[in-house]
């Protein structure tokens, strides 16, 4: 049932989003925890961690990519009430993003030495850059199918199903961190790699999970040998959006790589402050984030129902709240930034660097997530192409030229202001563009109901 073309459209966003606050704090938590711990092992650890965000972003994001096209379509079938279209774009995506994260896991795999050499891993970190990503990349297909999973849930309106599983993972994750790197409970003490493995035992149960959800609770998943014809069928529309989308999202790890090759040059303290900042900065969002992940199926279903008013609508609740929400927290994170960096160091040249970071870069952190909302407009009006474009010039344009030329001038200083400058801009051009191209869809649909209603 189209769910999401019915009712008040500001009850319908906050109703999908409030269950998904728990899921978001779940899927940040990861990260967070993750860093919590690898922190006490010491600097050079968390510098290693701080050098594979870049790849773990990478892959991530490729999988979220074929998800968000899994989810789109999906949310746009339900919206012109087609539940066997759902169905069999939700089995086919999920064997696609099988056979795609295997390949990926193994590329990667054979390729650690290059890349993170090429990163600025250096000959005391990349060992154990190493022991993290190998364990990684072995359980790399379970990171996908939550990825995806996801959204799709929450296209069927059981938000409430999605945030469950993904705080599942999260329990878990917390659970066995501390047992797996320090070694408690008669288990061995695997440090850095211990982290790694608890996130992919974790991953693995809540894909268990989700995949009884959408077989026996949605009906939407049907694992049996595809015809051919059907499934690349199937695999060529997801495309249509996995393509942009993926592309989009890389563009965010490739900026990351390259900042933190400059960043690597003010040596290992500087990578670890920035690691744990960064980690912090995706805690920052799980609210606003709980809103946005809604956005693509509320949108998507309206587009079917060829609803622009209600999408409007969605676009001015949706920015007010991200942009009044990040005021508040960038406010809160200058006070707060001393007492934070405690939480992941006592080292003081770690803390002077983690405070600078947060204290430049929280202040666009409410244009930044309206950027992200616009992208997540263009892919429910089924504009994927146009949301890669946007994500282009904040990275190609924007977040790669700003932060290079600015640590040639006043150092570590001038690349957080660049990434600063970036969000302002990126995101007051997503605001614009967003409110021209929804403008332009409403008034097209008002004159051909008008026109229907002359020719009755």
């Amino acid at each position: 049932m189209a769910k999401l073309v019915e009712q008040d459209v500001k009850t319908t966003l906050f109703r999908m989003a409030f269950p998904m606050l728990a899921g978001t704090i779940a899927m940040n938590t990861y990260n967070l925890v993750d860093t919590f711990y690898v922190s006490k092992l010491g600097t050079l650890p968390l510098a290693a961690m701080g050098f594979t965000l870049p790849v773990v972003m990478l892959l991530t994001f490729i999988a979220g990519g074929i998800g968000t096209g899994v989810t789109t379509l999906t949310s746009h079938a339900m919206g012109r009430y087609n539940h066997e279209t759902a169905s069999r774009t939700v089995t086919h995506g999920v064997i696609f993003i099988a056979l795609i994260a295997a390949t990926l896991s193994i590329a990667g795999f054979l390729s650690i030495n290059f890349i993170f050499k090429k990163l600025g891993a250096d000959a005391e970190t990349l060992p154990l850059v190493k022991g993290y990503m190998r364990t990684w990349y072995l359980g790399s297909v379970f990171m996908a199918f939550p990825m995806m999973g996801n959204g799709i849930l929450i296209a069927m309106g059981d938000s409430k199903s999605a945030s469950r599983f993904m705080v599942l993972g999260a329990t878990i994750n917390c659970i066995l961190d501390p047992i797996m790197i320090f070694g408690l409970l008669g288990f061995p003490k695997l440090g850095i790699f211990g982290a790694a493995l608890a996130t992919v035992s974790a991953q693995t149960v809540s894909s268990v999970w989700l995949f009884y959800l959408l077989t026996k609770k949605h009906k939407l998943l049907h694992l049996k040998n595809p015809e051919l014809s059907l499934f690349f069928h199937s695999i060529k529309r997801i495309l249509g959006f996995a393509i942009p989308g993926s592309l989009s999202m890389i563009l965010m790890p490739i900026s990351s790589g390259v900042i933190t090759a400059l960043i690597s040059k003010y040596g290992n303290e500087a990578v670890a402050a920035s690691s744990a900042a960064g980690r912090l900065e995706m805690f920052a969002f799980v609210i606003p984030m709980a809103l946005g992940i809604s956005l693509i199926p509320f949108v998507s279903q309206n587009f079917g129902a060829n609803r622009f008013d209600r999408i409007q609508e969605a676009k001015v609740y949706s920015t007010r709240f991200a942009f009044l929400y990040s005021v508040l927290i960038a406010i809160s994170f200058f006070m707060a930034a001393p007492l934070l960096a405690k939480i992941f160091t006592k080292d003081e040249k770690v803390t002077e660097i983690f405070i600078l970071y947060v204290r430049t870069i929280s202040f666009g952190y409410g244009m930044m997530e309206i950027h992200r909302y616009g992208g997540f407009f263009l892919t429910g009006i089924h504009k994927p192409v146009f949301a890669t474009l946007l994500n282009a010039i904040r990275v190609l344009v924007l977040l790669i030229p700003l932060p290079f030329i600015g640590g040639h001038s006043p150092g570590i200083q001038g690349i957080f202001s660049g990434r600063l400058i970036t969000d302002l801009t990126a995101g007051t051009i997503a605001f614009l563009w967003i409110s021209w191209i929804l403008k332009n869809k409403q008034k097209k649909v008002e004159v051909k109901n008008e026109d229907r209603y002359n020719n009755m």
